[in-house]
């Protein structure tokens, strides 16, 4: 009795647990642009990735399962980390997390709440529909204005996102285009049809979907900053284990030839 029991309860977990997970990675409909993947091979992309991370993010999310010295891993020198991402003087060491300097209270005060840590969203906005890369990439491109909310943006990806558009003077202002939806004539609502652009920015559009996939490439490899090398070293594994079964292979048939 005792183990069914358990078995019950092991088994509501797993269902509210995998509930739960889906919802979380829920978002509008909208159909998610493909992240290019190869920025995350790209020393050069990914260090542009966390220079737009530290100037237009770090303000208020962190990345607090990161510590600056794994920024070496991206092609960058102690002396270039110091100089370009300490912008807190109290660091001590490059052993620091990558933390927001915002206190928790007066983000609380000032947002309603506080900011979530990006450490691990590539992963936790995964799902069915996309890689968390896919999303990102295309939250961060989907921005339009939109008076009825209280930051004065909105976000096709994310409606009724409470985070404004921080990167609008790189992308420019965009609008949203509707149309009404009507049943036998009366209007039952509007559809977004897409985004136009109504102020340019500093950048073109291309420049500003090339600097984002830099910006998305940065936020998956700090949601496992260890990913690429483990690949790399799987890799070399596979062929060890490949060259040492060949050997053992020909050095079984050499002892056993004479043997009838």
């Amino acid at each position: 009795m005792m183990s069914q029991s358990l078995f019950r309860q092991g088994l509501i977990i797993v269902v509210l647990s995998t509930m739960f997970c889906k919802g979380f990675a829920a978002s509008s409909s909208v159909s998610l642009d493909k992240f290019p993947t190869n920025r995350l091979n790209n020393d050069a992309a990914l260090q542009n990735g966390a220079k737009l991370y530290f100037n237009y993010c770090l303000g208020c999310h962190g990345v607090s399962q990161v510590r600056y010295s794994r920024l070496k891993d991206l092609g960058l020198t102690e002396t270039q980390i110091k100089q370009n991402f300490f912008r807190n003087s109290s660091l001590a060491s490059l052993a620091s997390t990558i933390v927001s300097p915002m206190k928790g209270k007066d983000a609380k005060a000032w947002l309603g709440k506080a900011p979530p840590d990006l450490s691990l969203t590539a992963r936790s906005r995964s799902s069915g529909d996309g890689s968390g890369a896919d999303w990102i990439y295309t939250y961060l491109r989907s921005y339009y204005v939109d008076p009825s909310q209280r930051t004065g943006w909105n976000n096709l990806v994310y409606p009724g996102v409470g985070m404004p558009n921080v990167l609008w003077d790189l992308q420019g202002i965009n609008n949203a285009v509707v149309t009404e939806q009507q049943i036998n004539g009366n209007k039952t609502g509007e559809k977004l049809l897409k985004l136009e652009l109504k102020e340019p920015g500093r950048m073109t559009k291309a420049e500003f979907d090339e600097n984002i996939a830099d910006l998305t490439a940065f936020l998956v490899w700090a949601s496992d900053p260890t990913g690429q090398f483990r690949k790399q070293l799987g890799v070399w594994v596979l062929i060890f284990l490949g060259i040492f079964a060949f050997i053992a292979w020909r050095l079984n048939a050499a002892y056993w030839k004479d043997i009838r």
